[in-house]
């Protein structure tokens, strides 16, 4: 049975879903903008069948508390896994969606000794390719909005509804899947002024992640990137970018008939992936 949890980390109070025995491998799931924790409500128990699972709140958003959190990838990285081993975590995957993808990668990056394996769905990484392109298409023209100081708070509070419904219904491949319920949700864990604050400066960190992850490193973490097919872009461009970072052990992975929410549009794809994936790490390191 999923229950609510509150771990200390470095002067935070984090918020997480957790199901399983933590004397199983764990499987830590990450949220992005403009979602939470409750994204992950579909998958989190059929993964708790044979991982301890902790599906947390950013820092700063949702149920999770403290100000100022960290705002650079590696930092909040670092954060999530003290946290999780705080709650007992061991042998971890680090799964993310969106800038969540984004802190997997830098926990495979900058934190490789401490975790098992990293999952990173539907994003781009901040100084990899193809990071110059994405951010030079017209559509993904928030990233800059986001970045001007002050502003997007001022435009959005009061207005969250209806600026994250236009975000939802843009990310999903079929938007009638993200219920009224989830959508809710997503606007409460953005409702203080502090969780506002924390998803946009998610975003005006991004140059300096970009500048940090555009240094070459070997990253020897097991990395997997998943992507729906809803949105037409190729998946190798993604695979490639981690490949020319570093990345010696990355595979790609597309799943059928879903946009970036695999969670939510298709759940049963997400375990298997997931579940394959954690399977195949234990045994290589056995």
């Amino acid at each position: 049975m999923a229950k609510r949890i509150s771990i200390p980390a470095g002067g935070l109070q984090l918020s997480a879903i957790t199901a399983g025995s933590p004397d199983r491998p764990a499987i830590v799931l990450l949220h992005g903008w403009p979602l939470s924790s409750a994204i992950w409500e579909p998958v989190i128990e059929p993964l708790a069948r044979d991982h301890f699972v902790l599906a947390f709140d950013l820092p700063g958003v949702g149920q999770s508390r403290g100000s100022p959190g960290p705002t650079l990838k590696t930092e909040i990285a670092g954060t999530i896994i003290s946290a999780a081993e705080g709650a007992g975590a061991r042998d971890m995957i680090i799964a993310g969606v969106d800038v969540g993808g984004m802190i997997a990668f830098a926990a495979a990056r900058d934190h490789g000794d401490r975790i098992a394996g990293a999952v990173i769905m539907n994003t781009v990484i901040p100084g990899l390719d193809p990071w110059e392109k994405i951010l030079a298409n017209p559509q993904i023209w928030h990233f800059a909005f986001h970045q001007i100081p002050t502003l997007p708070e001022t435009l959005v509070h009061g207005h969250e509804r209806q600026y994250f419904d236009f975000f939802l219904d843009f990310l999903a491949g079929d938007k009638s899947l993200i219920d009224e319920n989830l959508r809710e949700a997503f606007v409460a864990a953005y409702s203080r002024a502090e969780a506002l604050k924390a998803g946009f400066d998610w975003y005006r960190t991004m140059p300096k992640d970009a500048e940090h992850n555009s240094a070459a490193k070997a990253v020897e973490t097991p990395i997997l990137y998943l992507r729906g097919d809803a949105d037409g872009r190729e998946i190798d461009p993604y695979v490639q970018g981690l490949r020319k970072a570093g990345a010696k052990r990355v595979e790609g992975k597309v799943i059928a008939g879903s946009g970036e929410i695999l969670s939510v549009e298709a759940p049963d794809a997400l375990v298997e992936a997931l579940l394959e994936f954690a399977h195949r790490e234990a045994l290589s390191d056995a």
